[in-house]
């Protein structure tokens, strides 16, 4: 009887904590969307780890021998260890190669593996210009170090081509008291976490996030009926990146967007994937072209192509080995989204150095949250949670956008599997963004507090895409754009349909 009760309570509890975030909740509005069906969190009653408590500790087992390994900004690779036998295996420059050479399903990874030079390690070892990232083997000890190259400082003049992503249809315009700081953009993206999946999963990164919020310096948004646009990664990053589900023939991502308009461009691959050959090859004429070299200044993604983390053989997309497994995701000692959280920093550090005007966007991919049992997601909250307070400790947040976002809930395992609740988690990921007060108040004055009131109304991913247009054209924009972006009121009691969600697939009463 006593079990019973408790197991009551507790259920009444995570219930109605479910819709909550950290300033506000999910609250009952007329005429908003409503979850549908009952809303039962079971899986909230579950201690952590209890769903792959067989899958053994999320802590990464530390290399045999501890030795240090370095490469300044002259490209020179100095290596301290202690054992006879030093190799160094340095991993291609993957950013210009073209869409063939990247598809997933063994031919990325076999095409990183076959063009990695493998040579003994001579002191000092001057590395090619534009290497990213080499693994340095220390007896039986591996590690993989990084640099940015070439640094932020000699990067060439860009110059868009004539076929760019600027659209002669575009209305870019000045806008009277628009502060005429061009922010960066942090984009940090979570694949397959729901909105209650973060605060379950993620409570000292929840905690971190909630410290960014100081008006005067920097303002939280959080988007409470953020709706998924389809089953898997496919319908929502397309919308998000790419402004349509079906776009237009030869299309460049965001990134090449924000790259033609001048900023220095990033993205890091956690999971030996490169999104635009994955989502869109299908839309360029030719198989040849290289979308990475047209729209990134800088990438990394071999890294995570190595057999010692990404199968060579067999299936690379199992339980127990790559970017979809139920036990830790580690390589050569450490969790895998630290070598990308690495990289992230030391870009930083050189755009300062540098005392860089051009304004940065920076994407990291990161998959902890995309496995069956939803327990992997919390081996990844120190370090996301370091990294938000080393954001908020350095300053940077003060003139950065930063966006801390997913595409979709979880769907796999019991709970999306059995649950009505997993289903309203599935249609239901996370999302917050961070920006410096004096663009937000600005925006706010434009809109009536427009992305306070889309706190409460059904929003999607076309949305996010559109608020990225009108950040990289800062501080001109296409005024249709700023009307299509979270920064403008979306229409009250607004239907799926309106919101572009398929009515099949649509969790809204």
């Amino acid at each position: 009887m006593g079990l019973a009760c408790g197991v009551t309570v507790a259920l009444q509890h995570y219930t109605a904590v479910f819709n909550q975030g950290m300033f506000d909740k999910m609250r009952p509005v007329p005429g908003e969307c409503q979850w549908q069906g009952n809303n039962y969190p079971l899986v909230d009653l579950l201690p952590a780890g209890t769903q792959n408590f067989w899958a053994g500790s999320m802590a990464c087992k530390p290399e045999k021998f501890e030795f240090e390994a370095s490469i300044d900004t002259a490209g020179l690779l100095t290596v301290n260890c202690s054992q006879s036998s030093v190799f160094v295996d340095v991993l291609p420059e993957t950013r210009e190669w073209p869409l063939r050479d990247k598809s997933k399903w063994q031919v990325f990874n076999h095409r990183v593996l076959d063009r990695t030079a493998h040579a003994p390690y001579t002191a000092p070892m001057q590395l090619n210009a534009g290497t990213q990232a080499v693994v340095v083997r220390c007896g039986a000890s591996s590690k993989i170090v990084t640099r940015i190259s070439p640094l932020p400082s000699e990067l060439p003049k860009f110059t868009p081509p004539i076929d760019d992503t600027r659209n002669p249809a575009e209305r870019l315009e000045d806008h009277e008291g628009a502060p005429a700081k061009r922010p960066n953009v942090m984009f940090l993206f979570i694949d397959a976490v729901s909105h209650r999946q973060f605060y379950r999963r993620l409570q000292k990164t929840a905690r971190a996030l909630e410290t960014l919020h100081e008006p005067g310096k920097t303002e939280l948004t959080e988007l409470f009926r953020y709706h998924s646009l389809g089953v898997s990664t496919d319908n929502s990053t397309k919308a998000m990146y790419m402004g349509e589900i079906f776009p237009e023939r030869n299309s460049l991502p965001i990134w090449a967007y924000f790259r033609d308009r001048g900023y220095v461009t990033a993205r890091v691959e956690t999971s030996c994937e490169d999104w635009a050959t994955t989502y869109i090859a299908d839309r360029f004429d030719s198989l040849d072209f290289s979308v990475g070299g047209r729209s990134l200044d800088y990438e990394l993604s071999a890294p995570f192509c190595m057999p010692e983390f990404y199968p060579s053989s067999g299936n690379a997309f199992g339980n127990f080995k790559g970017p979809f497994s139920i036990i830790a995701r580690c390589l050569y000692g450490r969790h895998v989204h630290e070598y990308g959280f690495d990289y992230v920093n030391q870009l930083r550090k050189e755009m300062r150095a540098a005392n860089e005007t051009r304004p940065y966007l920076m994407m990291l991919n990161l998959m902890e949250g995309h496995e069956g049992t939803g327990e992997v997601l919390q081996s990844l909250d120190d370090r996301l949670s370091r990294f938000l307070g080393e954001l908020k400790e350095s300053g940077e947040l003060e003139d950065t956008v930063l966006f801390l976002l997913s595409d979709h809930g979880l769907h796999m395992g019991l709970n999306f599997a059995f649950l009505n609740s997993g289903q309203i988690e599935h249609k239901n990921p996370f999302f917050s963004m961070v920006m410096p007060s004096y663009l937000r108040s600005y925006v706010d004055q434009q809109t009536a507090h427009g992305l306070h009131t889309n706190e409460q109304r059904l929003t999607t991913p076309f949305e996010t895409h559109f608020t990225l247009k009108t950040l990289a054209n800062w501080p001109k924009y296409d005024q249709r754009d700023f009307d299509r972006s979270l920064f403008t009121p979306v229409k009250a009691a607004r239907t799926c349909t309106e919101a572009g969600v398929g009515a099949n697939f649509c969790m809204c009463k």
